[in-house]
């Protein structure tokens, strides 16, 4: 007896006949209505009055939600396999995750020369689909090197790989040679034979050899599903094998499902009352029949080898979605949207429960690092790393008003700040939210949030009214000015440093209409540009914030250029605004519009972050643009240490909190700095420099992480209140994968 303990599911095997192509598509919608979980299709392109399985595939996907689809089993010979991986991917993702691979060897030799493909027999055929498998399967996990591949049959030289697709696509092979089977066993994620074509004893044979080469490739043959295509006759005398009523039926296959381990049975029919009558009658009572049989799942060999040392992949929360390395899906999760990461496992809790589970998971590691991410952008490097835990809040997305009088909503750390840009503008609000609409709400808005409304509307934080929070015991609660209002202080600036923020209560406000504009500048005169500038925006109503770009051009020469937000819909007050600053230097280019504050933050795609390597990036709060300070930044951006280098105008309303009022206390400052360079030791050596001249430092665009930079964050008075708390909310510095504060012991 075996039972390799998958699920059980049911399918169907419709012929794709020409002859009415509207039938055989009902067909596949009638079985989604009737509960089945796959439908497949024959791939015998060289038969007459046959829909082309491919298009068929696509159409069907279409025509359809639930249900799962593949071939039954595509013909190898006549589909490329490089070709033929992109096309599965790309129709998982159309799909949404439901498309499966059935492959053969390609049989109908007469059949295949007749289409015109290349004809193979015997073992060049087993070795060609051996060598079809590898390409497919690298051609979906090597992310985006080239794929180069020299091999009997198929040669790639240097093949771009095409999409991820959305779920891990099993490859289900149909066969039953001993060499067939042999090559399942190695490399295949299933086994389809026909039952027509093969004795209970000889599948029980067969089961033996693929179980025999998967020990021997070191895998488990729990890895490996066994499909089973089916077909009999509905009859009231029961008679030989499935020739009988239902219950006949039901009691002829539970040994293939609970002996011989066949754990999805595939009907073959294109009669839509037998596929009803064994969906209503058979499935049921089989489902009964076979209830109390064990049920586990087993990731494949090849990914289980990358698994890192010290990570419980065993023991991972029940429910919460977790992605290691080897999963189709680890490309998409393991970096963020500058960084590259390479992380043990990524939770993915989708509420609030699922997240207090994935951190009592993360504190039974307390030697790997624990990385809290929400949108995934992370500047300063702490939402993912290497080898270690991380816990992605992207689901726990939510953007809800709580009330339309106080312009009160709740959102999710996961949010996008687009997202919640083009929400709150259907009703006219909007709230000051950095500058790039791809950036997740969590982290910004427990640094801060220095964003194009912040002369006019303050930072994010200033706009907090409450929050929930997971604290490192696991504990939820809930914090505000009236309730744990030490750690409401200490979440607006420090907030990674004291729990998980599940949901933020904020204060919008009403914005209407804005003016955005983006002015080029020749910055031969760089220094001269940076103070004219610095003391346009001092000077300036608080209805304009301002951020300058420098950067060099093709051919050496340096540009700068100023983006203005001016929180106006009278174009006459816009052009008052942007006047003076088009004085600063020789205007190169220029755009001016009236705009939505949505419009303004939909500058980024919603896609998966796939940042490489480790970019320094420094920072500092500026009180003023001196020519010191401009000199020196001049010389810093000139020696090509830096690759970008901005100024973000802060001042304004940020100023009118008073500085003990929250954990961000470097409110004089009019101007935010940050350098990105690619090689530390030349961004070190000018940014003394700079910093001579700065009060303060935001922890965002900061990826340095010495005990010095703590003391730049933070005012000492300031600093010595976040220790006590730190020692009061998580004493045994849980959250120390960031920019730490350490508790005081």
């Amino acid at each position: 007896m075996t039972d390799y303990g998958h699920t059980l599911e049911f399918g169907v095997f419709i012929t794709p006949t020409a002859d009415d192509p509207a039938a055989v598509v009902e067909l596949a919608r009638l079985s989604e209505r009737l509960g089945y979980d796959l439908v497949t299709f024959q791939d015998h392109p060289y038969m007459a009055d046959r829909l082309e399985t491919w298009t068929l595939l696509s159409w069907v996907a279409a025509a359809t939600e639930r249900v799962r689809l593949s071939a039954n089993v595509f013909n190898l010979a006549l589909r490329p396999p490089a070709t033929l991986a992109r096309a599965v991917a790309s129709l998982d993702l159309l799909s949404g995750g439901r498309f499966e691979l059935g492959l053969g060897a390609g049989a109908f030799p007469q059949g295949v020369a007749a289409m015109g493909g290349e004809v193979r027999t015997g073992g060049a055929s087993l070795r060609a689909l051996g060598e079809a498998i590898e390409i497919i399967r690298a051609l979906w996990t090597t992310g985006r090197r080239g794929i180069r591949f020299e091999g009997e049959a198929y040669q790639l030289v240097g093949a771009q790989p095409g999409p991820i697709p959305a779920h891990d696509i099993p490859i289900w092979i149909g066969g039953y040679k001993p060499k067939m089977l042999e090559l399942i066993g190695a490399k295949g994620d299933g086994w389809i034979p026909t039952l027509k074509y093969i004795t209970p004893e000889d599948l029980a044979a067969g089961n033996r050899a693929i179980d025999a080469a998967a020990d021997v490739a070191g895998r488990d043959p729990r890895e490996i599903r066994r499909l089973l295509n089916i077909s009999g006759v509905f009859q009231a005398e029961a008679g030989g094998l499935l020739q009988g009523p239902p219950e006949q039926w039901a009691r002829d296959l539970r040994p293939f499902v609970t002996d011989l381990g066949f754990s999805t049975l595939i009907l073959m029919s294109d009669d839509a009352a037998e596929i009803e009558r064994f969906a209503t009658e058979v499935m049921p009572a089989l489902r009964d029949a076979v209830a109390d049989r064990p049920v586990m799942t087993v990731k494949r060999a090849a990914i289980r080898a990358q698994r890192r040392e010290g990570i419980d992949y065993e023991g991972t929360p029940a429910g919460i979605r977790a992605i290691e390395p080897g999963d189709i899906d680890y490309p998409r999760v393991k970096s963020t949207y500058l960084r590259g990461g390479a992380p043990g496992i990524v939770l993915q809790p989708a509420n609030v429960e699922q997240v207090i589970e994935s951190l009592a998971y993360a504190r039974r590691h307390p030697d790997l690092p624990m990385s809290v991410r929400s949108g995934g952008h992370g500047v300063s490097g702490r939402s993912t790393n290497d080898g270690g835990i991380v816990i992605d809040l992207g689901a726990l997305n939510a953007i809800e008003v709580l009330d339309e009088a106080t312009r009160r909503v709740r959102i999710g750390p996961g949010a996008r700040w687009m997202e919640v840009a083009v929400a709150l503008g259907q009703r006219g609000w909007a709230l000051s939210s950095g500058d790039y609409g791809g950036v997740g709400v969590g982290g910004l808005a427990t640094a801060g949030g220095i964003g194009w409304m912040a002369r006019q509307h303050g930072l994010t934080i200033d706009h907090l009214r409450a929050a929930d929070i997971v604290l490192a015991d696991g504990s939820l609660v809930h914090a505000s000015e009236a309730e744990n209002a030490d750690l409401f202080w200490a979440i607006r600036g420090a907030g990674a440093n004291f729990g998980i923020v599940t949901a933020f209560e904020f204060e919008v406000d009403e914005v209407g209409e804005v003016g955005f504009s983006q002015l080029v500048f020749d910055a031969s005169d760089l220094a001269g540009l940076l103070e004219r500038w610095g003391a346009v925006v001092e000077n300036s109503p608080r209805d304009l914030t301002s951020f300058l770009i420098v950067s060099r051009q093709r051919g050496g020469q340096f540009i700068a250029v100023a983006l203005s937000m001016i929180a106006s819909s009278y174009a006459e007050t816009i052009l008052a605004r942007l006047q003076p600053m088009a004085q600063i230097a020789p205007l190169l280019d220029q755009s001016v519009y009236l705009t939505s504050y949505a419009s303004v933050m939909a500058n980024a795609a919603l896609d998966d972050h796939a940042g490489v390597g480790e970019p320094l990036s420094r920072t500092g709060l500026l009180d003023h643009i001196t020519p010191e300070f401009a000199q020196a930044a001049e010389r810093l951006v000139q020696s090509g240490a830096s690759y970008f280098f901005q100024i973000r105008a802060v001042g304004g309303a940020v100023a009118d909190v008073d500085p003990d009022a929250t954990a961000y206390a470097n409110r004089a400052a009019n101007f935010s700095v940050v350098a990105f360079g690619a090689s530390p030791s030349r961004v070190e050596e000018h940014w003394p420099a700079l910093h001579d001249h700065f009060e303060g430092l935001y922890l965002s665009f900061e990826s340095t992480r010495s005990i010095e930079r703590l003391y730049d964050a933070f005012p000492p008075r300031t600093l010595e209140r976040l220790r006590d708390l730190k020692g009061k909310y998580d004493p045994e510095n849980v959250f120390r994968d960031n920019f730490n504060i350490a508790p005081r012991r």
